[in-house]
């Protein structure tokens, strides 16, 4: 097996082009994907045969870090879009552009590629879809939180504001809030000036803390927007970098993809 990895923004990926999904994929991720043991990554995509029926290039089917099964990603989306670009040649042509529709669990995504002045890097823009709201909660033990919501952006998230992000102590309070809401990804957000978006920090479901977080980011904007700290367009400030979120029904999120290596395994 050939693997490819790539990271959007810090949140580093495993690439694999197959026809079947392996039987053993989620021990597979647990192994390749752990940090010292194996190659290393929040997750391992498998990329799969696109479908005729429903007009798709390329079906992503992800894992976690500790194996289990997620429905969307929307920084991993990104880098399977590099890892088809490379596998078909495109990346050898000094500029390119083109549109891919992605099957994921949770329905078909279309993305939108360019190339840059970089190589390695791609920036891509993908259609979210909806972002509507998660399972409703009366209450959460989180005492820097100034609000909270829930989120579905075709996996479930809860959106933390508070003061300062850097203040909250992410690892612990992260996990605590992800596990007590039913084992969802947290993130964490505090406003930028003048409604450009906000500044965030997140734990995922599977992995832990993270450097960045598509779906994440499209949740902190839909509820910044709702909240009025943000406009429409928004500018969402992880660790790893930046993205542009669109907000809309689909939800559009911008952002780069980073090749990093391919290996052999197995």
């Amino acid at each position: 097996m050939e693997l490819s990895k790539h990271h959007g923004l810090g949140n580093d990926f495993l690439i694999a082009f197959e026809d079947l999904l392996p039987e053993d994929a989620p021990a597979m991720a647990e192994a390749l994907c752990h940090r010292t043991h194996g190659i290393g990554a929040d997750g391992l995509i498998f990329a799969l045969p696109g479908s005729e029926v429903a007009d798709t290039d390329v079906t992503m089917v992800l894992f976690n870090a500790d194996g289990s099964r997620a429905e969307m990603s929307g920084n991993g989306i990104r880098c399977l879009a590099q890892a088809f670009i490379r596998k078909n040649g495109l990346h050898r042509e000094d500029s390119y552009s083109l549109e891919m529709w992605v099957g994921t669990d949770n329905g078909v995504r279309e993305m939108y590629i360019e190339s840059t002045d970089d190589p390695h890097v791609i920036k891509a823009s993908v259609d979210m879809g909806s972002i509507g709201p998660g399972a409703e909660l009366d209450s959460i033990d989180c005492p820097r939180a100034l609000r909270f919501t829930t989120a579905d952006v075709g996996n479930p998230h809860l959106v933390v504001l508070v003061a300062d992000v850097d203040d909250v102590d992410v690892a612990v309070d992260g996990a605590r809030l992800s596990d007590a809401a039913g084992r969802v990804n947290v993130e964490f957000i505090s406003p930028l000036p003048d409604r450009i978006g906000v500044e965030m920090r997140v734990w995922e479901r599977g992995v832990g803390v993270t450097n960045s977080c598509g779906t994440g980011a499209c949740a902190a904007a839909q509820a910044a927007h709702d909240w009025g700290i943000a406009d429409s367009v928004v500018l969402v400030d992880m660790p790893g970098g930046n993205v542009v979120v669109q907000l809309g029904d689909p939800a559009v999120l911008v952002g780069p993809a980073v090749y990093i290596a391919t290996v052999g395994y197995g």
